[in-house]
């Protein structure tokens, strides 16, 4: 749910990263492991969707979120996801791969960029949403 926020798509966007997946199993060359293959194959299926649909351009992210003096788990993890949608999509993909705990090499490899390049990316996006959350708590 990192890529897009609405459940259906995301089961639409599985089942069509399954059926390439099928269709190419094939072409899998043995060049890096099968899930960093799976995650690039699913990675970019999202960024095709997103580049299809624009699906969250800026000016329309929903600015209604109540903010309270104490927001609870649940409302803190609403924001993140907020903040995650507002960044550019390469940033985005990042920081989601990040969330699910996928090794900085993989990210790497996935997108195509040195893993000194996604380590700087990484922090950066880290201290952009850090930013966010202290104006949040203001």
């Amino acid at each position: 749910m990192g890529y897009v926020n609405d459940t259906e798509l995301v089961k639409d966007l599985a089942q069509e990263t399954f059926v390439i997946v099928w269709n190419k199993l094939s072409e899998f060359r043995n060049e890096s492991t099968i899930d960093t293959w799976i995650y690039r194959i699913t990675s970019n299926t999202c960024l095709r969707q997103i580049e299809q649909q624009k699906r969250f351009p800026r000016d329309e992210l929903p600015t209604d979120l109540v903010i309270e003096n104490e927001p609870d788990v649940e409302s803190k993890t609403t924001f993140l996801y907020k903040c995650i949608a507002e960044l550019h999509e390469i940033d985005r993909l990042i920081i989601s791969l990040e969330l699910e705990n996928v090794k900085q090499e993989e990210i790497a490899s996935i997108l195509g960029l040195s893993k000194t390049n996604v380590r700087v990316k990484i922090h950066r996006i880290k201290e952009k949403l850090m930013e966010k959350f202290k104006k949040y708590h203001e």
